[in-house]
């Protein structure tokens, strides 16, 4: 299913990339970003990411909009749920996580005002690999890295971009995923992202 949508969203860029115009930039943000798991602490964590997004036209109220984006968030993390759960611990007794991933949204977007417009895609994310290329992480987000859904709300402002989103994890992730750590408990991630952007 991944592999079809990726290569009817690779058709339409091919058969409009010269019929239509394409803009291209820079984005960074903020990610409140939430893992559902039992031996993580409850609540949002901030976070950020950096990277870039291209917008494609393909009429006058409609977009695809896929972007290569870098994320990074710290996350506490227990060997035994009830610790974090009661609240009853030290510092010590909580580690220190760092999640890396390589997110690639893609999403399609429709203008409802001059200056706004509402977005919605997959977005398909995999945990870093220091030893790989970038393009080899990215091709291991589209194989087997998590997958979720992407919603929000995109302003417009001459050549910025000020955007809001929701992303929901629909994909059961192991524990040892977030870097080789002791328990192999599942999870779902969930984040709230802020972002601008400006395009050439």
């Amino acid at each position: 299913m991944r592999k079809v949508f990726c290569l009817i969203v690779l058709a339409a860029f091919i058969n409009h990339a010269n019929a239509q115009f394409i803009k291209i930039g820079p984005k960074i943000g903020a990610n409140m970003v939430k893992i559902q798991g039992q031996s993580f602490s409850d609540g949002y964590q901030l976070g950020y990411y950096a990277g870039l997004f291209a917008e494609l036209k393909l009429g006058e109220k409609w977009q695809i909009q896929p972007e290569l984006l870098f994320n990074e968030t710290k996350f506490d993390q227990s060997s035994d749920f009830r610790d974090v759960y009661r609240n009853l611990l030290s510092v010590d007794s909580l580690k220190s996580i760092k999640l890396s991933q390589l997110s690639i949204p893609i999403t399609l977007n429709y203008k409802i005002a001059n200056v706004m417009a509402l977005e919605l895609g997959p977005q398909f994310s995999i945990n870093m690999n220091k030893n790989e290329t970038i393009l080899k992480n990215a091709g291991n987000a589209f194989s087997n890295g998590d997958f979720a859904m992407v919603g929000g709300v995109k302003f417009m402002l001459s050549k910025f971009r000020v955007t809001g989103r929701y992303v929901i994890g629909l994909t059961d992730q192991k524990g040892e995923d977030l870097g080789k750590i002791s328990n192999s408990d599942s999870w779902k991630s969930q984040s709230i992202q802020l972002g601008v952007g400006f395009v050439f």
